[in-house]
């Protein structure tokens, strides 16, 4: 029973481990299932999983050489804004 325990109950950690593999990697079928099942009781871990494709889709949409280096304080302040306006929605 432990064990059966330990492969469909994930800790926040781990969960969030596979958020970010999901975004670069194909996740194996145990692995998707752990996820959707935690995500299915835990609020924290689905607000993550958004922000985290949020941040992996802004970061996609930059060209080389499109930052400013004297400028990254100001594109830090306008990701936070952007993050607490989406997540407010």
């Amino acid at each position: 029973m432990q064990k059966l325990f330990k492969i469909l109950f994930l800790s926040c950690l781990k969960a969030s481990e596979l958020v970010e593999k999901k975004i670069h990697f194909n996740l194996s079928f145990t692995e998707k299932m752990q996820l959707k099942l935690h995500k299915s009781m835990c609020g924290a871990c689905r607000v993550y999983e958004k922000q985290s494709n949020f941040i992996e889709k802004g970061i996609s949409m930059q060209k080389p050489g499109q930052v400013d280096p004297e400028n990254v304080e100001q594109l830090k302040v306008n990701i936070r804004k952007m993050l607490e306006t989406k997540h407010e929605e």
